[in-house]
């Protein structure tokens, strides 16, 4: 009797190990894996065609991280192409505007306090992947991720704040390529006298009006201007 009770307890024994085996696995695989999320890239992009005045060969991409070629990554900053590595700032007056994580804090302390002193904020454009910078591929398209791809630029107010070309210096000469014409003094234009000048280029970027060669901007702001 003493064996048979012996061999019974045999079985319970060993199911109770391999529960507590399955267990530790699963603790262990829990704490092992990366976060899926964390290790995804999205975003929806585009190539700007000169030729035809639009945007061309749109494509929704989804990635591991692991796969990001370092054009997709910006060369200075921690940001990437990926909407992951983002974040919407709200600011104070209802208005909302996608950046790179890394310097939405700094961003929206800037555009608030431009608010606060009064400048208008009506438009406002951040984060949007798209090429359109480079030079041409066999195409016609532009072969470059642009500064708004990484969350980098703010196109602000573009109904009073054009981008021109043939613009080495304001003047009638120069042609309107996008946005509505820059009239300084009309409100929500931008200009060095202007409350949301002075607070994002106090963070180091720089206004796309004062971009050296052929081409103003009076919109944007980026690191670079550009």
């Amino acid at each position: 009797m003493a064996r048979v009770a012996k061999l019974s307890r045999i079985p319970a024994m060993s199911a109770v190990a391999i529960s507590i085996q399955f267990l530790a696995l699963c603790i262990a695989l829990i704490f092992s894996t990366p976060n899926a999320a964390a290790e995804k890239c999205t975003y929806s992009t585009w190539a700007w065609s000169p030729e035809e005045g639009r945007a061309v060969d749109h494509a929704e991409i989804i990635k591991p991280r692991s796969e990001l070629a370092a054009e997709e990554r910006h060369p200075d900053l921690p940001c990437t192409i990926c909407a992951e590595d983002h974040r919407i700032i709200a600011l104070s007056n209802g208005a909302e505007v996608t950046v790179c994580k890394a310097v939405a804090d700094d961003l929206e302390v800037a555009l608030n306090a431009a608010l606060r002193a009064e400048f208008p904020i009506n438009e406002i454009v951040g984060y949007r992947v798209g090429r359109t910078k480079g030079v041409l591929d066999e195409s016609g398209r532009r072969t470059q991720y642009s500064h708004h791809s990484f969350g980098l630029a703010i196109d602000i107010n573009s109904s009073v704040n054009g981008l021109y070309e043939n613009c080495a210096q304001f003047s009638p000469r120069c042609r309107l390529l996008r946005g509505g014409e820059w009239r300084p003094g009309a409100p929500g234009a931008i200009t060095p006298e202007t409350p949301v000048y002075g607070a994002i280029t106090a963070m180091g970027w720089r206004w796309g009006g004062e971009l050296p060669g052929r081409q103003k901007d009076f919109m944007h702001f980026s690191p670079m201007g550009d």
